[in-house]
């Protein structure tokens, strides 16, 4: 029987093709992600561990201690001097860090904002800092002056000598490049830039005179990082902390594996749904395969095989086909993996050195992937297989479907499909966090139980196109007749196209509606002609609201400037604003109270807080500062916040003594004759055209939310078009072996008179017919799983509202037609050039 299955394989190599590449697509894709996760997950790994190799024990802030406003800082020069004296200690290095954006020199912004970084340089007793050796010039000494690292000098062309332009909170400096370093640094590994400034000049820019962000401490000769450990934490306050360099590299492995795992886990997750549409098409053809070989198998059971050698005939001829699949869609996903990893260098997303790592887990799974999920797809043609009887011989091979077995398939369907509607609508009314259950299972089960009841759907749905097939003319009536033939294989091949256009359709549906809820979020509350922020996010420093306020066009002004506060034993974070100018700025619906009269001890606080701490108008929040003094302020207003503006707001004269580091997050801008093109550019004009700052009308902001959906979306379609890939080959593979088990009727056909250009037409109209079946399903599905999806989106987000693309499901309508016809190329011309007599003669 071995042999048998084997030679079966060889002798349907042809039929046996799409399968393989089905089963090879998904596998490459499997394949791919692991390695291509493994490679960039170990470079990054490696890169972040030679940060660390001048790194024996650093002291940092203690997340976890609890401190209250007016603390003094935990790293200050003292704890270096005390640290640098200790026993065991042969260096110890205070650093500052913070954002640093540096223009090229066209005067666009280098980097990709978060990236780009700025560091002190910290000279040891011989005058040079062993974490950035000089290539060139020497370091920053001063006020003036900066060091860049190799990569970015390569890439943007800067010299010693150069004068360039950078912020790093808002106004532009004009900076001297006195040395270009390299370093080990892996966020320059990745891509990112670092400029250097000497230790007072990063202090002022980042913090404060005499604090550190983290103090690494390098051991002596002899000394081994626990034991310095212990040496210094004798010295530490209670507000810092110490780690070893090692802990300290292994909590950045531990922290990129976990960030690739996100991303692996995204990937597979798109493999799997790639493998499951491969499944509908090993189903549908191994059992167009039995179906053909129904006299062959039915004579191996007349001259001695059993039931258990036919079905293990034909789940070896599975495996055979999986294990070649496994290993051809192994070597593909390598390749891919390479692939996407030089593609990342090309698009700009620079990946640290290191070689391709293909690991046994990549083997392993790739060659089980691809001889299970063939395997188990191909189980039930083979039980099948095994129950026909001998006497089937002198049968014919197409045998009707029974009216039984159809009866009990639609009443299990549709308790499937009715169970699933009922538990996604009842999730619907769910928070988002009970809600995942029921309609995550729901909507399996839906899918699984419209796949069931596909073959009874086909034909109300197939008939609706009659009148437009009736254009074909006998081409057209033979195609409908087709499609509607076999039930059970139509539905396997459009179900195939239906899954990927349901989760394509229903994000869409999604990202359409949480697109415009945030715009309208973003929008609504802001009357405001501009918003100044930027580029990173980071803060922004005070002198930009006051250039801004003195610039003529100028009406209103307004910062939004976050202090933390301790309000009740929790930490409230306090939003200082402009109380005169406010009003003009934002509209925000209040249900008690007003924006008038805020000022001094005044404040505004959303519903919600207010609700939390059973505040009204009128009542007193009792406080304390950033600075530990303690205050009153009192509610002149509750409003409606959102998830974008909230929390107490009270006027910057009030909150700026209390500041440490006077910062804002943004600046909104009112001019005389509103926004236009003329406006924003003598804003950022007025701002020194500074390409780290943002000047945003409400345009911009629209757009700039769009292009995040329009990414996020883009990404998700390249992912799925495997999946519609996969389903494309299960429409050429099911038209193709019809194509064969009809060349009888197919060569009667020609002999009464059908011409070869209208047996190209009825197979192409069959193969349209079959995919907008599917995309038919596909579309209405992913309507309701958006819609669903939608309601919970809604608890979160209450100005989401339900969008539905009409343009891009018309789209997708028209792409599952293309696929229909595309598929359908090979198929016809094959059946176009039947030789008549001997598809007449053919079994």
């Amino acid at each position: 029987m071995f042999r048998t299955a084997v030679r079966t394989v060889l002798a349907h190599k042809a039929r046996l093709l799409m399968t393989v590449l089905a089963v090879l697509l998904g596998v490459a894709f499997v394949a791919d992600t692991l390695v291509f996760t493994s490679t960039v997950s170990t470079a990054f790994q490696r890169s972040s561990e030679k940060g660390f190799e001048h790194v024996d024990v650093a002291l940092r802030p203690d997340s976890d201690a609890s401190t209250t406003p007016g603390d003094a800082p935990a790293l200050r020069q003292e704890l270096l001097d005390e640290a640098a004296g200790l026993p065991g200690v042969a260096r110890a290095t205070g650093t500052v860090s913070g954002f640093a954006a540096l223009a090229d020199r066209d005067g666009d912004l280098v980097g990709q904002g978060w990236s780009s970084r700025g560091a002190n340089y910290s000279p040891g007793a011989d005058g040079s800092d062993d974490r950035y050796p000089m290539r060139s010039g020497r370091a920053p000494q001063r006020a003036g002056e900066i060091a860049l690292d190799a990569k970015t000098a390569e890439r943007t062309g800067y010299e010693v000598g150069d004068t360039v332009r950078m912020s790093v909170d808002g106004p532009v400096r004009t900076e001297e490049v006195t040395g270009v370093f390299t370093t080990d640094d892996g966020n320059v590994a990745a891509g990112g830039t670092l400029v250097l400034f000497d230790t007072d000049t990063a202090q002022r820019l980042y913090g404060e005179a005499g604090q550190y962000d983290e103090i690494t401490l390098t051991a002596a000769e002899g000394t081994s990082q626990a034991e310095l450990k212990r040496t210094v934490e004798d010295v530490l306050p209670t507000t810092a902390e110490a780690v070893t360099g090692a802990r300290l590299a292994d909590d950045q492995s531990r922290m990129i594996a976990s960030e690739m795992s996100g991303m692996k886990t995204s990937m597979l997750v798109f493999a799997g749904i790639a493998l499951f549409v491969g499944v509908f098409i090993i189903a549908n053809t191994f059992t167009m395969l039995v179906a053909q070989r129904t006299k062959e198998l039915a004579l191996l059971r007349a001259v001695g095989a059993s039931r258990r050698q036919v079905t293990r005939s034909v789940l070896i001829e599975a495996t055979v086909v999986g294990l070649v699949a496994g290993v051809a869609g192994l070597a593909a996903g390598v390749g891919i993996g390479a692939g996407l990893r030089s593609l990342m260098g090309s698009l700009g997303v620079t990946v640290p050195d290191g070689p391709l790592q293909v690991g046994t887990d990549a083997i392993v799974t790739s060659l089980l992937v691809g001889v299970v999920v063939t395997v188990l797809a191909a189980w039930l043609p083979a039980r099948r297989a095994a129950k026909i009887p001998p006497v089937a011989a002198m049968n014919s091979v197409h045998a009707k479907t029974s009216g039984r077995g159809l009866l009990l398939r639609n009443t299990v369907g549709s308790l499937l499909a009715g169970g699933g509607a009922a538990l996604v609508l009842a999730g619907t009314g769910m928070d988002a966090d009970a809600a995942k259950g029921p309609m995550g299972l729901g909507a399996a089960l839906l899918v699984i139980g419209v796949f069931v009841l596909t073959p009874l759907l086909s034909r109300p749905l197939i008939a609706a196109a009659s009148p437009l097939l009736r254009v074909f003319g006998v081409s057209g009536k033979l195609a409908r007749l087709n499609a509607v033939r076999n039930p059970r294989r139509t539905a396997a091949t459009a179900s195939a196209l239906m899954i990927g256009l349901t989760l394509i359709t229903g994000m869409t549906v999604l990202a359409g509606g949480a697109q415009k809820g945030i715009e309208k979020m973003a929008t609504n509350a802001l009357k405001a002609d501009y918003a100044v922020s930027m580029a990173s996010f980071s803060p922004l420093a005070p002198e930009v609201a006051e250039a801004l306020a003195d610039d003529e066009r100028v009406t209103a002004v307004s910062p939004l400037r976050n202090s933390p506060a301790e309000v009740d034993g929790s930490t409230e974070y306090l939003t200082g604003v402009n109380g005169r100018d406010l009003g003009e700025l934002l509209s925000l619906d209040f249900a008690a109270g007003s924006l008038e009269g805020l000022g001094g001890d005044a404040a505004i606080v959303d519903a919600d807080t207010a609700e939390e701490y059973d505040w009204t108008r009128g009542s007193t929040i009792p406080l304390t500062y950033e600075d530990g003094e303690r205050g009153e302020l009192t509610v002149s207003g509750v409003y409606e916040g959102n998830e974008m503006l909230r929390g107490i707001m009270l006027d910057t004269a009030t909150l700026d003594p209390h500041m440490e580091r006077v910062t804002d997050m943004q600046v909104l801008v009112k001019t005389e004759g509103g926004a236009s093109e003329a406006t924003q550019d003598a804003l950022e004009r007025t701002l020194g055209d500074n390409p780290a700052v943002l000047v945003q009308d409400e345009g911009d902001i629209s757009e700039e939310i769009a292009s995040m959906f329009t990414l996020m979306l883009n990404m998700l379609y390249g992912l799925l078009a495997m999946a519609v890939v996969v389903a494309v080959l299960g429409v050429v593979n099911t038209l193709a072996m019809s194509v064969f088990e009809r060349s009888p009727e197919i060569g009667m056909l020609r002999a009464v008179g059908l011409d070869r250009r209208s047996v190209k037409s009825m197979v192409r109209l069959e193969s349209v017919v079959i995919s907008l079946f599917g995309g038919v399903m596909g579309l209405g599905l992913g309507v309701f799983f958006g819609w669903a999806a939608g309601e919970i989106v809604g608890g979160v987000l209450p100005t989401y509202e339900l969008v539905l693309p009409w343009g891009r499901m018309a789209l997708f309508l028209l792409l599952a037609a293309v696929v229909g016809v595309l598929a359908a190329m090979w198929p016809a011309r094959r059946a176009s050039r039947l030789n008549m007599l001997a598809a007449i003669k053919a079994e």
